[in-house]
C-alpha cells in the first residue's frame, strides 16, 4: 500500500480532518494534502512526526516489513489504539486466553 493511501486511512479511521492534523502537526494544510493525494511525500523529519502524531512506526507508513510478523504486530498496535481504556482491558484479557490454548 502507498504511503498517501495509508495516510489517508489514518487521518480518516481517527476522524480526524486534514486541516486539523496539519494544524496539529505545524505544516501547511496544502503540504499534508499533497501527501494525501500523493503528488508529495515528506522528508525524514516530517515522516518521523507523522509517525509519532498517529502512534505508528516509520516502516507501517512506508509499507516496509521485514517479515509478515512485523506486519500482524502493527494490525494490532493499530487496533488497540482505537479502543477506549475499558475496550484495552478487554482486548488484553481476550489476547491472555488465546495465547493458553496454544
Amino acid at each position: 500500500m502507498l504511503f498517501c493511501e495509508k495516510l489517508r486511512i489514518l487521518i480518516e479511521d481517527n476522524n480526524f480532518t486534514q486541516k486539523q492534523v496539519a494544524e496539529d502537526m505545524q505544516i501547511p494544510a496544502s503540504t499534508l494534502g499533497g501527501y494525501v493525494q500523493g503528488t508529495s511525500e515528506p522528508d525524514f523529519e516530517t515522516l518521523k512526526m507523522i509517525a509519532k502524531y498517529f502512534k505508528v512506526s516509520t516502516d507501517y507508513l512506508l509499507d516496509y516489513n521485514v517479515n509478515a510478523v512485523a506486519n500482524k504486530e502493527d494490525e494490532l498496535i493499530k487496533i488497540f489504539r482505537t479502543l477506549s481504556p475499558k475496550q484495552q482491558d478487554l482486548y488484553i484479557e481476550q489476547g491472555k486466553v488465546f495465547e493458553k490454548l496454544k
